[in-house]
């Protein structure tokens, strides 16, 4: 029995960076002598064990064969005979397909350490067309590693783009779809993942919803980058710098979905997006299983978004109204999500990068504003039942008008 360590770890090592996970291959044994070790077995498809002390993953070396369209489509072959660079060639990028023997040596049967000097993302082989998550995983590794100056190879975006005209793409499972985006927008340059999949076509298919803002106009007085797909990405940019978190991302960049449905008639004006855009983000994550506190904040963002940008000219009451939208009263995290997904959408456009958004802290003020009236003291004025609500809500406005009014 010969034990390698494969993947990210081997890539990572090489590039230098933290290696957070290990994983491992196993070859010239068997699942009986597995779990005579007492290793557990854990795999369903093909045998992957965990390790009986570090609980670390050990899978038997295998090869696999494409039977169907789809993720799922493969048959596994796992055998003492299965030699390790056989396993490494079933990988999707050279860069993963490396390995390391018990002695330290490198097993580089592909070059990855060569696409790794040259900062290229390229297939292993031609059956990379085999699976279409390859194409989000792709993408997902050119996000990962943009800042160090990694691209897509020009053949492997062809393959890319060939598997999208074959129809494989058509074949992803949305939980996959959702694990990689989501794993895109928690990297640190989620705008790279959706511009990859831009690149291949593969978009129009995953995220129809966005492609179809690219070619949209918007007023170049308030947008001087004009297209409304590129200003969906530079929003994301700058969400990024932003929050680390994938709500925020998420919010930022399908705020403006709306856009892309408005008739060509009023263009490039896009009165009412705000609603247009809150039933598609419905419709998106009945599609793909977009967690319920991404989903919310996205939908409230998208309506909102325009009272938040301004901020200072809003009455008192409608001040209120954001602040409850957002579950301010209860959640103040939310409403800093809010803020921030909306700061970076100000932010989001040809030279405004770096322009100051005081209508956060304005939102911010006012809600401290509003908490200094409570339900106790209405109660003590003499407020009973459906009253208490509705005299609280006017002393609210009352103190975020007062508040408004020091801050002129």
């Amino acid at each position: 029995m010969e034990v390698y360590l494969v993947g990210g770890a081997v890539r990572d090592e090489q590039l230098g960076i933290a290696v957070k996970e290990r994983d491992w291959c196993v070859v010239g044994t068997t699942p009986e002598e597995l779990r005579a070790a007492h290793y557990r077995q854990v795999g369903k498809d093909f045998p992957v064990f965990l390790h009986p002390k570090t609980g670390e993953e050990y899978a038997l070396a295998r090869t696999e064969r494409k039977t169907a369209p789809g993720y799922h489509g493969f048959s596994f072959r796992t055998s003492p005979d299965v030699t390790i660079e056989e396993d490494l060639g079933r990988r999707d990028l050279t860069v993963n397909a490396m390995a390391r023997d018990s002695e330290g040596t490198l097993i580089d049967p592909f070059n990855g350490l060569a696409d790794i000097q040259a900062k290229v993302l390229r297939h292993v082989s031609a059956a990379f067309l085999e699976d279409p998550v390859r194409i989000l995983r792709t993408a997902k590794f050119a996000a990962r590693f943009a800042a160090l100056g990694f691209t897509v190879a020009a053949d492997t975006l062809q393959l890319m783009s060939r598997m999208v005209a074959d129809g494989e793409v058509d074949a992803l499972v949305p939980d996959r779809v959702w694990k990689e985006t989501a794993a895109a927008l928690a990297g640190p340059d989620p705008r790279v993942f959706f511009e990859v999949l831009r690149d291949c076509g593969a978009l129009a298919v995953v995220y129809p919803e966005i492609d179809a803002l690219f070619g949209v106009p918007q007023p170049a007085k308030w947008h001087p980058e004009i297209d409304c797909g590129l200003h969906s990405l530079m929003v994301l940019e700058q969400a990024a710098k932003l929050s680390d978190s994938v709500d925020v991302r998420f919010a930022a960049l399908v705020h403006d979905l709306g856009k892309a449905t408005t008739a060509k008639d009023l263009l490039p004006s896009h009165h009412g997006h705000e609603q247009r855009g809150t039933r598609i983000i419905r419709t998106l994550a009945k599609r793909l299983p977009v967690p319920v506190a991404c989903r919310e904040l996205a939908i409230v963002v998208a309506e909102l978004h325009g009272h938040c940008h301004r901020a200072l000219q809003l009455r008192p009451a409608t001040v209120l109204k954001v602040l409850e939208r957002t579950d301010a009263f209860r959640r103040p995290e939310r409403l800093e999500k809010f803020l921030l997904a909306c700061e970076a959408d100000a932010r989001g456009r040809t030279g405004f990068e770096n322009k100051p958004y005081p209508q956060a802290d304005y939102f911010r003020d006012a809600l401290k504003a509003a908490n200094t009236v409570s339900a106790r003291e209405v109660i003590a004025e003499g407020a009973e039942g459906p009253e208490i609500a509705q005299a609280l809500r006017a002393k609210r406005v009352d103190a975020i008008a007062a508040f408004s009014r020091s801050h002129a």
